[in-house]
C-alpha cells in the first residue's frame, strides 16, 4: 500500500446527517479534506446513498458506511482510496444489539477508524458499562491493527480537566470520570497520541457545546471529538485545529469538525480554533443545561 502525501483528514459528528446536508457539501467544497469521518449519521446505508451518493462522487469520494435507522452511524469518506473497509468493533457488545459505532478503512497507506463511542449516560449504568467494554474491545482492534492509524471520532470522553469549561459542573457526569479516562489512555499507551492536544497543549479547545443555555456562544463546551495518531503517524501532523466556524449559523451540529494536516498545512498553522471563540468563557460557576 502506498502511503499518499499531503492528507488533510477531518472528523464530524454531524448530529443526523440528512438535517446537516445544508451545512456538509459546502463544508467539503470550502475544507477540502481528503478523507472524513462522520458520526451520527442517523441513516441506513441505503439511505445514505440515495441522499449523498451522487454529491460525493462528483467531488471525489469513496465512502464506507455502517448506518441505521434514527440513531447512531458512522461514515467513512475518502479520494485517496478505500481499501479493506471493516464495520463495527470485533469482539464488542451490543445494546443489545450491535449498533453502528464503527467502520475503518486503509486511506492512503493509512488505516483510518470513524467512531461514535457510546456516551455512557450515567455513571454505574448498564450503558457505561457498555461504553467501557466497548472500549476495551476498541483497543484489542487497535492493538492488532496496523502500525499506520488514525482514530478518529467522537470518543465521548474527555481527555482531561483542560478539555471541559468547567470540571466542578461535570462532577457527577460521564465523560470525565477516571474509568472513561483509564480506557482512552489504555489506547493511547498503545502508542497513539491526540495531536490537537499534543500541538495546543495549553489552550482552551473545545469541539462540542450544547445546543441551549448559550452555551456555543458562552463558549462553555468540552473536547469529546478527537483525531488519535499513531507514533508513525503522528509526527506527520503539520496543523491540527477545531473549525470552530462550521458550529455558527444556522442549522447547524452541536459538535465542530476536527482537522489534522499531514505533511502539509494548505492553510498554515492556523491556530487551535477557527476562528476564535467569540467569548472568553464563564466568569461565574455555571451548572449544565440539563441540571437540576
Amino acid at each position: 500500500m502506498v502511503t499518499v502525501a499531503g492528507v488533510r483528514v477531518a472528523t464530524w459528528n454531524v448530529n443526523s446527517v440528512k438535517q446537516r446536508v445544508p451545512r456538509l457539501l459546502p463544508w467539503l467544497d470550502q475544507r477540502q479534506p481528503d478523507v472524513v469521518c462522520l458520526q451520527e449519521t442517523k441513516l441506513a446505508d441505503d439511505a445514505f446513498t440515495a441522499l449523498l451518493g451522487d454529491s460525493l462522487k462528483e467531488r471525489g469520494y469513496e465512502f464506507a458506511l455502517f448506518g441505521e435507522t434514527q440513531w447512531n452511524g458512522v461514515a467513512l469518506l475518502s479520494r485517496v482510496g478505500l481499501d479493506d473497509v471493516a464495520v463495527g468493533v470485533a469482539g464488542a457488545p451490543g445494546f443489545p444489539h450491535v449498533e453502528a459505532r464503527a467502520v475503518a478503512a486503509t486511506c492512503g497507506g493509512v488505516r483510518v477508524h470513524s467512531l461514535y463511542v457510546p456516551n455512557g449516560r450515567e455513571p454505574e449504568s448498564d450503558h457505561y458499562k457498555y461504553k467501557l467494554e466497548w472500549l476495551a474491545a476498541l483497543r484489542d482492534v487497535l492493538e492488532a491493527g496496523p502500525a499506520d492509524a488514525l482514530v478518529c471520532g467522537d470518543i465521548n470522553i474527555a481527555p482531561a480537566d483542560a478539555d471541559v469549561f468547567d470540571p466542578d459542573a461535570f462532577a457527577s457526569s460521564t465523560h470525565v470520570t477516571e474509568p472513561e479516562r483509564a480506557a482512552l489512555e489504555a489506547i493511547k499507551a498503545l502508542g497513539f497520541h491526540d495531536v490537537v492536544r499534543d500541538r495546543w497543549p495549553t489552550e482552551r479547545v473545545f469541539s462540542y457545546w450544547d445546543y441551549r443555555a448559550g452555551m456555543f456562544h458562552r463558549d462553555l463546551g468540552m473536547r469529546i471529538d478527537l483525531i488519535l495518531a499513531s507514533d508513525s503517524v503522528a509526527p506527520r501532523a503539520k496543523a491540527a485545529w477545531i473549525d470552530r466556524h462550521a458550529r455558527k449559523g444556522t442549522g447547524p451540529s452541536d459538535h465542530a469538525p476536527v482537522i489534522v494536516d499531514l505533511d502539509e498545512a494548505p492553510d498554515g498553522d492556523i491556530g487551535p480554533v477557527v476562528p476564535p471563540p467569540s467569548a472568553p468563557g464563564a466568569k461565574k460557576k455555571v451548572k449544565l443545561p440539563q441540571s437540576k
